[in-house]
């Protein structure tokens, strides 16, 4: 691991007589709050300090388990532009085609019928993900007729994709170019940026591995004052909760936002997902694919496909089956689900059926639930000090950078300065103050009983 990304059980002191900034959550988010900060014109490593508190890894929710898809089109409007302009500058200033996978790809939306298909062609996986042998020889007597130029020219498909069986295909539109979709690695981003947030800081940024249990409060003001967690490293002695004060405190932890504010309407959709090796004699064309395709006389399906520079991301529609856990590295993965989605992408590309099975994953999706706004929220809550950056749903990896972007102008301007976010300020949506009077009722009780038992033990 770089020096760069050492994670602490305990806070260095570091902080003490500087500014204190911390970020919950390790995810995208919060790692380009980070970098942001580090970047922002008055940020001063002799001033500030940045503690990131991250409950078991980084990017070890959606920030790395989503597809990575940035799209003009996506949502909300009030941020989508700038931030997909700053995964550009971002690719731009640090290569980001090599480091994290960053190109800029066609998006189209295909309607079919897989049971156009005959019944020999429905290509099945075993449990490695690797075709059944009748599986093969079908693909294999097929390919001629899939690629041959009379068949490519009556497809409804662009030219160039030519992985995808057209004989399923009743239209295709086009969602998207190469001047309004792209495409990022979203494990590589996140790492890669939260590498630079660190190596800039110039020593001001710590990392520490604890799940966050409460914001806590100044009884006498109702300010948010900083946060209690409990350190999660497996080499940690400490099994006791640590306390850590700060003067701006940023909670960046998507669906788990609920746990920590449990007013907060923010949930979680589990989406499972698989990456794909390509057939290696076979590359794949940079397209992201929206699907609607018909399984029987009232069933559909609707996988969506990204193909990456070495390997093809594959997800399935979301559930709400299971509640969010407690931590990333609980989040459970059903293998039939994953089986599912190669079975399903088979069917419609036989370059894929003769890939493998990279990784089996799943992850939870914030979900803001309000009727009024899609999300996020993004700003100071109701309660002073105590900041939002969550809800962002299935548009997090795109619209990162400008969140990040804002939410650094938040902290140290005072105010959002790049993009109008007022339809987005988490108080228009939930009462963080609530949780002030709750933990002064509760402060005040335990109090009381402390005063009791000193009382009692003088008797």
């Amino acid at each position: 691991m770089s020096e760069y990304l050492k994670f602490n059980s305990v806070p260095s002191g570091e902080h003490e007589g500087k500014k204190h900034i911390i970020i919950v959550g390790a995810g995208i988010i919060g790692v380009c709050t980070a970098y942001y900060i580090v970047k922002h014109k008055k940020f001063d490593p002799s001033k500030y300090h940045i503690t990131i508190v991250e409950s078991k890894r980084v990017a070890g929710g959606a920030s790395g388990k989503a597809g990575g898809l940035l799209a003009l089109w996506a949502f909300p409007q009030q941020i989508v532009p700038l931030s997909f302009h700053l995964h550009q500058e971002l690719s731009d200033l640090y290569n980001g085609s090599e480091e994290w996978g960053y190109r800029r790809l066609t998006t189209v939306s295909l309607e079919g019928d897989i049971t156009k298909l005959p019944e020999d062609n429905n290509a099945a996986d075993n449990q490695d993900g690797e075709l059944t042998v009748s599986a093969a020889i079908n693909s294999k007597t097929k390919k001629n007729s899939l690629n041959s130029s009379s068949s490519r020219s009556k497809s409804k498909l662009p030219k160039d994709l030519n992985w995808i069986n057209d004989q399923i295909i009743d239209s295709c539109s086009m969602l998207g170019d190469t001047d309004t979709t792209a495409q990022v690695h979203p494990y590589k981003f996140t790492s890669f940026i939260l590498k630079k947030a660190a190596e800039e800081s110039k020593g001001s940024l710590e990392l520490i591995l604890g799940k966050v249990s409460e914001i806590t409060y100044s009884m006498e003001t109702g300010v948010a004052t900083g946060i209690k967690y409990k350190p999660t490293s497996l080499k940690s002695n400490e099994d006791k909760i640590v306390s850590l004060t700060g003067d701006q405190i940023v909670l960046s932890v998507g669906p788990w936002t609920s746990k920590i504010l449990p007013d907060c309407p923010i949930s979680g959709l589990r989406a499972h997902s698989i990456t794909i090796s390509p057939y290696e004699d076979q590359p794949v064309s940079p397209f992201a694919i929206f699907t609607e395709l018909k399984t029987g006389p009232r069933s559909y399906i609707s996988p969506e496909i990204y193909a990456r520079q070495d390997e093809v991301y594959v997800c399935g529609e979301g559930d709400s089956a299971v509640d969010v856990p407690e931590t990333t590295d609980d989040v459970e993965v059903v293998k039939s689900k994953c089986d599912e989605l190669f079975k399903q992408v088979s069917k419609i590309s036989p370059n894929l059926s003769k890939g493998h099975i990279l990784k089996k994953q799943a992850c939870y999706l914030p979900v803001l639930d309000v009727p009024s706004s899609s999300g996020p929220l993004i700003g100071e809550t109701n309660v002073e000090r105590l900041y939002l950056a969550s809800g962002h749903s299935c548009w997090g990896i795109n619209n990162a950078p400008g969140t990040g972007k804002i939410m650094s102008e938040i902290l140290l301007d005072g105010k959002a300065q790049s993009a109008n976010i007022s339809g987005l300020n988490p108080s228009l949506y939930f009462d963080a103050s609530v949780f002030v009077s709750d933990d002064e009722n509760n402060d005040d009780n335990e109090s009381d009983e402390l005063d009791e038992e000193d009382e009692t033990s003088n008797d």
